[in-house]
């Protein structure tokens, strides 16, 4: 199984250049209506503009905020820092600053997170890998 997740974004373009300088990942579609994100020849991301159909109708409603509501877009990543830098280059907001999960003692994932949101409201985490908090 590959998760493939979409978002619904209004502008696809400026949407897939920001995951691409913060994730360091590369456009494989590209264009004004629908994005394929990779990684390394893997999908990570797909994005789509809420007023296109192609031929499946209307994916969400524009209207209904927050976008996302109860989805975080989670990304464990290799360059943790280098990632933090990036985001920080991109101004984004930042819901949770640099933190270990768990906050203290053993157990849980012992990594560093960062919690953002990109330009169209979604929140996203970015996660060294397990065990890398030391």
């Amino acid at each position: 199984m590959r998760p493939q997740p979409l978002l619904c974004v209004h502008d696809v373009e400026a949407t897939s250049r920001w995951y691409q300088q913060l994730l360091g990942c590369q456009s494989a579609h590209g264009g004004p209506e629908y994005e394929r994100l990779e990684a390394n020849g893997t999908l990570i991301l797909q994005l789509h503009r809420w007023d296109v159909d192609h031929d499946h109708g209307p994916i969400g409603n524009p209207a209904a905020r927050p976008y996302g509501n109860g989805v975080l877009l989670w990304f464990e990543i290799d360059d943790f820092d280098a990632a933090l830098a990036r985001a920080e280059a991109l101004q984004a907001e930042v819901v949770l600053p640099r933190h270990r999960n768990p906050p203290d003692g053993d157990g849980g994932p012992n990594h560093w997170e960062l919690w953002i949101r990109d330009p169209e409201g979604y929140t996203v985490v970015l996660a060294s890998p397990d065990g890398s908090a030391g």
